[in-house]
């Protein structure tokens, strides 16, 4: 298999949103043949798997318009112009969570949907969690209920299939060997 990339003969934007853009661009591959393709480009997220003193994770339910259902997820955030993925991390556990970590550890970055979009999610373990006495305001489209869950609880969870988040439920593997179990 040829490692040439393919090579872009138009590009398009045909969506721009607050979070995202969408692209529709022609390219030619490396055999030869032209293809139309969409493509989401989005600034990248970041994710924490929060473990407070108990050993329990903190999760957040909320209604996902995409979805159209309230989803369980670990908090993330879209990473923003100004940011770096840890800062975006940073600010959106204490805003979705009102818990602050003290020490957090990078766990890895992955793809979402790489057949469609761009989007990056880097993944963060958060420990030493403190409540913040006054906790940051939402963001204004966002309703969210903390929930509680031991690792095994959650690992139950995912596999009846109450946990639909992809970056939740792969951040929750690369969070494993760190987790208690019992």
């Amino acid at each position: 298999m040829t490692k040439i990339p393919p090579e872009v003969l138009e590009r398009h934007c045909f969506c721009r949103s607050r979070k995202f853009t969408f692209e529709v661009n022609q390219y030619r591959l490396p055999h030869g043949s032209v293809s139309i393709l969409g493509t989401v480009r989005h600034p990248g997220g970041a994710l924490a798997v929060p473990v407070n003193p108990e050993g329990n994770l903190i999760l957040v339910k909320q209604y996902r318009f995409a979805t159209e259902e309230y989803l369980l997820e670990f908090p993330a955030g879209t990473v923003e112009d100004h940011e770096n993925p840890f800062a975006t991390i940073e600010r959106e556990i204490e805003e979705e969570t009102g818990y602050r970590a003290h020490h957090w550890q990078k766990l890895g970055e992955f793809y979402i949907a790489p057949g469609y979009s761009d989007e990056v999610i880097y993944a963060y373990l958060a420990t030493q969690l403190e409540k913040l006495e006054v906790p940051p305001p939402q963001d204004t489209d966002e309703h969210i209920e903390v929930v509680e869950f031991s690792p095994s609880d959650l690992a139950a969870a995912i596999h009846r299939g109450q946990v639909k988040d992809a970056k939740t439920v792969t951040s929750f593997y690369l969070a494993l060997p760190y987790l208690p179990l019992a």
